[in-house]
């Protein structure tokens, strides 16, 4: 149960990442309401999985997942580059993400 609230919570930390970056600054409503709820439920996550993950597995498949769902999301809506060197970089993230999972 705690690897799938660690899941949703890093897919969180994908929502808040967006929505600050859409709040240009806090200056618009909504994503910034959006990037409060997302942080909280991610956070909130986060703290209920790292009850039982240790801080160090946890923490860094927390930030695996949204570093890896921001960048595939600046690619996909954003129209960022996708070069084969950036798309070798996120692979890089998720493997080590996977790593920590299998190794934990």
């Amino acid at each position: 149960m705690a690897w799938v609230v660690l899941v949703l919570s890093g897919i969180f930390e994908t929502v808040w990442a967006a929505a600050l970056g859409a709040s240009r600054g806090f200056t618009r409503l909504g994503p910034s309401l959006l990037f409060g709820a997302a942080l909280l439920v991610s956070m909130g996550g986060l703290a209920f999985a790292l009850r039982t993950i240790p801080l160090g597995t946890g923490y860094a498949v927390w930030v695996g997942i949204g570093a890896v769902g921001t960048v595939v999301y600046g690619i996909v809506a954003l129209q960022e580059p996708a070069s084969v060197l950036r798309l070798l970089c996120v692979a890089l993230i998720v493997g080590g993400v996977l790593g920590l999972k299998v190794l934990h």
